[in-house]
């Protein structure tokens, strides 16, 4: 679990840093005013799901896919509450900011399932059973 923290802090942190020197360089031409927001909202929610997946896993080894397809559902879910709440709330009506907040959005989606999805994969490895020999 240390691990898992330590490669999150290791992949958000450069990623926060790309964020502010685009800004920075750019504006909000590129980077979308709320992406420190959408930054810490994938950070939380990749915690949460692996936290709720490794927590299964400990449990009960052979719940790990059901754990796996749960959490990417709450992920899926937790995803269009956002972006459903950012367009009812005026980002419909933002211009061309819309472009930016949905193409910054589906990046970091991407981005952080990618990361969750190498992580549960390199430090559940050693848990698993190892193939049998042939004789």
């Amino acid at each position: 679990m240390n691990r898992f923290f330590r490669n999150l802090l290791l992949f958000s942190v450069p990623l926060g840093a790309l964020l502010y020197l685009l800004r920075a360089q750019f504006g909000e031409v590129v980077v979308h005013p709320w992406a420190d927001w959408l930054l810490l909202f994938f950070v939380g929610l990749t915690v949460i799901t692996f936290w709720l997946t490794w927590r299964a896993f400990q449990r009960n080894p052979d719940s790990l896919l059901t754990a796996w397809f749960g959490t990417t559902a709450l992920r899926l879910v937790l995803a269009l509450v956002v972006i459903v709440t950012y367009l009812v709330r005026g980002g419909a009506h933002a211009g061309h900011s819309t472009w930016t907040f949905l193409g910054l959005f589906f990046l970091l989606y991407f981005l952080y399932t990618g990361f969750e999805v190498w992580n549960v994969v390199t430090n559940l490895r050693p848990f698993s059973k190892p193939a049998s020999e042939p004789s």
